[in-house]
């Protein structure tokens, strides 16, 4: 007891500095950044971090943690870091999709406005450091980000920010760290060669493209990484003395890869696998003294493997597997005539088209082309495409010989491909498909769990549809077709080799089949199981409909959808000899992948001997059959570009009058 008026001593002395302390910490923080602060707390729905704020908080001087960071400066707040627990759905494993955003548990709630929410947020002007990460941010980021004129490190990663980055990104001239990635980010990346010292750049795990980004030479990191970049590596990247650690896996680069990417001056880290890049490596290729680590597995690259980067060593990890290489460590490895195929499919499509019906949909594809530049052209074009569309419907008019016409009157013997009169355009969109494959009954049974009922997706008169998944872990589609006891079993089998070339990047395209004889059967022979393509990412009707997938659906992408939709049915009429047609063309069988590709499904597959009735377009003519794909190819671009569903053939007549008036 002797100590204790020591005691109550030090506890008074304490009392009366932190007496003394906060007020003073209030004081150094204004009213109103505080009030600021209150505000986001309730924005953000009063997140873990953020709980236990009162009136007497002093924000100034919380210790810093890993979830929760303020930094203040003469009396201004000028770093904010702020982690959350709401991870974005890419870390549960699966890829998320722009056009298929929905609150859930792992975003803010519906009544969140990520517009309101930045407006508070940039009342704190000072701010150098803004760090917001999986707090379950959802919308499209706000042109005016830009408002914060002193930021220096900007980090939004790990939300649901979805749409495209504002070019008002590009502003900051202090901007030394951006980083964006796992979010839902579609389109162009900005040009960024504007942001005089920006180091780092992390857009990694987004849905951005197609074209490579415009960066500035300052970067000392930059990671791209499971994007939509379709276009080849850029030579400007030749002049990035700093760059250090380079992530561009799992897009889809094609071209070759430039050697000086390998001996720049600062590369330590270089990753491009899973990309479509091609071609040999320079035998004599130089690695620079500090690259440490480079993957350029599962590409289409082919030759002898460069002594620099052969094998792994005990300074270097070398990751070189499945490409066509050979020499050094060239285990692993498809054969040379898989990347000869798979690299012709990705070279840049020639500019010679062949004449014929082609001519048709490549004079759509120029007047879809040519509205781009021109807005007003919007109700020339709609007007074209109704009187084409109604005057290919005219029965009294007079058709042009098609291109399968030409084909049968020069006497072709065979009903299949044939690749010399093919245009180049076409045999050049395959891009990426697996090869061809002839699968076994036990193979289409394990893919479909023995056809349980629950992976049925649908029945027809030519029969089941399936969903299966084949070994290495691809979804597909199992169509079962059966024959009538017709044709001898080699004459199927050639009719299904002709089926093997039905391949097109504007077609969800046959990836194998698998024939089941049955001797002892009185009426049917044979049942074909036909693997499809799965598309997961809904129709292009769903987008169009959907308020939240339209949103993604702007101009250039509207424009590339229609020019998909166009050349995949120009590959059905012109690129098969003789051609298919009588495809029952309709928005809802128009499919679009995550990169929003256009896929064309459920068009006429050639193979005969049918069990049950055939559709009327399949029964009528070619000629009346083409022009009725035509038709519906003109209703199908009118509801994209006016981004209405017709429902009908009066709602087409109303649309038309509407115009004409």
């Amino acid at each position: 007891m002797a100590n204790s008026p020591v005691l109550l001593g030090l506890s008074f002395s304490a009392i009366v500095l932190m007496a003394g302390v906060v007020p003073l910490a209030m004081a150094q923080l204004s009213p109103s950044e505080t009030r600021v602060l209150f505000q986001i707390q309730k924005q953000l729905e009063y997140p873990e971090a953020l709980q236990g704020w009162t009136n007497w908080t002093s924000f100034c001087y919380l210790p810093p943690s890993p979830s929760l960071t303020i930094a203040c400066t003469d009396n201004h707040i000028t770093g904010l870091t702020i982690v959350g627990t709401k991870n974005s759905s890419s870390r549960d494993g699966a890829r998320p999709n722009p056009a298929r955003f929905a609150v859930s548990q792992q975003t803010l709630s519906a009544s969140f406005s990520i517009d309101s929410f930045f407006t508070v947020l940039t009342k704190l002007s000072n701010l150098t450091v803004l760090s917001l990460v999986s707090l379950g941010l959802w919308g499209p980021l706000p042109a005016k980000v830009s408002r914060f004129h002193s930021l220096v490190v900007l980090n939004l990663s790990s939300n649901s920010i979805y749409g495209e980055i504002p070019q008002s990104i590009a502003s900051f001239k202090s901007l030394r760290s951006l980083v964006l990635s796992d979010n839902l980010l579609n389109g162009s990346v900005p040009d960024l060669k504007g942001l005089p010292v920006l180091e780092e750049l992390d857009l990694s795990d987004n849905f951005l493209g197609p074209e490579f980004p415009l960066l500035g030479d300052t970067l000392v990191s930059v990671l791209l990484r499971n994007n939509s970049f379709r276009s080849g590596i850029p030579g400007d990247l030749n002049g990035f003395g700093q760059l250090q650690r380079l992530d561009v896996s799992t897009n889809e680069l094609s071209g070759h890869i430039p050697s000086f990417i390998f001996s720049l001056p600062s590369i330590r880290y270089l990753s491009l696998q899973e990309n479509q890049l091609g071609g040999a490596l320079p035998t004599n290729l130089s690695c620079g003294g500090h690259l440490t680590y480079v993957d350029i597995s599962h590409n289409l690259l082919v030759g002898n493997i460069p002594s620099c980067v052969g094998s792994s060593s005990a300074n270097r990890t070398v990751i070189s597997s499945w490409n066509c290489l050979s020499g050094g460590n060239s285990n692993y490895q498809h054969t040379y005539s898989y990347c000869q195929k798979q690299a012709l499919a990705v070279e840049p499509p020639a500019k010679a088209e062949k004449k014929g019906s082609s001519i048709k949909l490549s004079l759509v594809l120029g007047v879809i082309g040519g509205t781009v530049g021109i807005a007003g052209a919007f109700g020339l074009l709609i007007i074209v495409l109704i009187r084409r569309a109604d005057a290919r419907r005219s029965f009294d008019s007079k058709p042009a010989k098609s291109y399968a016409d030409e084909l049968s009157f020069r006497g072709s013997p065979k009903s299949s491909i044939d690749s010399r009169r093919m245009p180049q355009t076409m045999r050049l969109m395959t891009l990426g498909l697996p090869p061809y494959h002839v699968f076994t009954l036990e193979e289409i049974e394990d893919a479909t769990n023995n056809f349980d009922p629950c992976n049925l997706m649908g029945e027809a008169n030519q029969g089941q549809i399936y969903k299966g998944w084949l070994r290495d872990g691809t979804v597909v589609l199992v169509k079962c077709l059966k024959l009538k006891q017709r044709s001898l079993p080699q004459n199927i089998v050639q009719q299904l080799d002709n089926l093997s070339k039905l391949r097109h990047r504007h077609l969800v395209s046959l990836l194998g089949h698998c024939i089941v004889t049955y001797q002892d059967h009185p009426n049917v022979a044979s049942t074909v199981f036909v693997v499809l393509e799965h598309l997961s990412n809904g129709s292009l009707a769903n987008h169009i409909t959907d308020w939240r997938r339209k949103e993604i659906l702007k101009w250039p992408q509207r424009m590339a959808i229609s020019i998909g939709v166009a050349r995949g049915v120009q590959f059905l009429h012109a690129g098969m000899a003789p051609g298919i047609f009588g495809n029952d063309l309709k928005i809802d069988n128009v499919l679009l992948d995550e990169s929003l590709t256009t896929k064309i499904s459920n068009y006429h597959i050639p193979l005969p001997f049918k069990m049950g009735s055939e559709t009327a377009s399949n029964d009528s003519s070619p000629k009346d059959a083409e022009r009725e794909d035509m038709y519906q190819l003109g209703k199908i671009l009118l509801q994209v570009i006016t981004g209405k569903l017709v429902k009908s053939t009066s709602e087409l007549d109303d649309m038309k009058q509407q115009r004409r008036a």
